[in-house]
């Protein structure tokens, strides 16, 4: 009996790749015996551009790595001029960002949440998940002007003094509830935990062997999270989510917990702005910002793992040489492996519980 195979094509055009990513996989029927990630469909040069621009003209550009999380690329941008240039960060402006990151890292989230769903079959979660995310986009749309790429960090602050505190309060008064009515319907649906439960089994040393940073490596049980070590987070109390079945479904039950924790910090940094005064800061003027000659690197605990930046100057108004570092991309690489002896019909769970977003991929 002679055993056959074939190559399939999951994506770029299937509707649970988004568009731009493409899976050559090779099946032995429905079992898959390789995995080979073909990226590069969504490339836009955003390395290179910033040989070419100055910082102030490169900033607004960065919330596009990730659409989704456009803050934390904003926050990177602006810890390395703020970091080269010795300027430390006032209370406020440290409590304004967490806040603003915090809700981003939700909306992120939620996004997410619903998106998988929806991969999965399920619609209703979809609608619900969006429901919760339109209040948060809308309150970034009345603070900043915009409900995608905000541009609202600036080298040494923000654009502008905190607003609308009350829409914060209402949202964050309102997600307990929410997340609580997804896991009614999510977590222990049997459908669901048909399509999750011991699919996409990622241990710690697979994991760190392949870089992965961020909830996929604190649902296979390892205790990093690089807030905890972070200046910006410095007097916030949170704890860190960390499951060890290792599967699609940990994946999923991290996120969950993980904007529960979101909103407690939330809550802190809301408390603190609420009596604050108003918002002193000392802004760096952009004219001519030149960062001395040398390396530096800043790094954040983004929604899709370990977010880094690294610019090589040498005195110019420009970077000679800039670098980002996204979760997404080491989160392609593992499909590599943790999809292989799988099935077919399972390769979509699996590659959706990575929440992989494919501008960080391409850059």
């Amino acid at each position: 009996m002679t055993i056959t195979t074939f190559k399939l094509n999951l994506g770029p055009q299937h509707p649970s790749t988004h568009g731009v990513l493409r899976l050559v996989l090779e099946l032995e029927g429905e079992k898959i015996l390789s995995c080979e990630p073909d990226i590069g469909y969504l490339h836009r040069g955003m390395e290179k551009m910033a040989e070419r621009i100055s910082y102030i003209q490169y900033l607004p550009t960065v919330d596009r790595i990730d659409y989704l999380a456009g803050c934390f690329y904003s926050e990177l941008l602006c810890r390395i001029v703020e970091n080269a240039l010795g300027v430390e960060l006032p209370d406020k402006v440290r409590a304004i960002r967490v806040m603003l990151l915090e809700l981003n890292r939700i909306a992120s989230h939620l996004l997410w949440v619903g998106a998988f769903l929806m991969d999965l079959g399920a619609v209703s979660p979809f609608f619900y998940a969006f429901r919760e995310r339109e209040m948060i986009l809308r309150y970034f749309e009345k603070l900043t002007g915009q409900r995608m790429m905000y541009n609202y960090f600036v080298f040494g602050g923000v654009r502008k003094d905190i607003d609308y505190l009350g829409d914060v309060e209402e949202i964050i008064s309102i997600l307990p509830e929410k997340i609580d009515d997804y896991e009614k319907i999510i977590t222990e649906n049997p459908i669901f935990l048909r399509r999750t439960k011991g699919k996409g089994m990622l241990d710690i040393d697979t994991a760190l062997n392949y870089a992965v940073t961020g909830v996929n490596l604190r649902a296979s049980g390892m205790d990093y999270d690089t807030r905890r070590s972070d200046y910006l987070y410095r007097g916030f109390d949170f704890g860190v989510v960390i499951l060890d079945e290792g599967d699609a479904w940990a994946r999923y039950k991290a996120r969950i917990m993980e904007m529960r924790e979101s909103v407690n910090i939330i809550h802190q940094a809301l408390e603190y702005l609420k009596i604050s005064p108003a918002l002193e800061q000392k802004l760096i003027n952009p004219v001519n910002l030149k960062l001395p000659a040398g390396d530096y690197y800043a790094e954040i605990e983004a929604p899709r793992g370990l977010a880094s930046c690294f610019v090589r100057s040498t005195g110019e108004d420009k970077p000679y040489r800039l670098k980002w570092r996204t979760g997404s991309y080491y989160s392609v690489n593992l499909l590599r492996k943790i999809l292989v002896g799988e099935y077919l019909n399972d390769a979509i769970a699996i590659a959706g519980s990575l929440d992989i977003i494919l501008p960080e991929v391409d850059k």
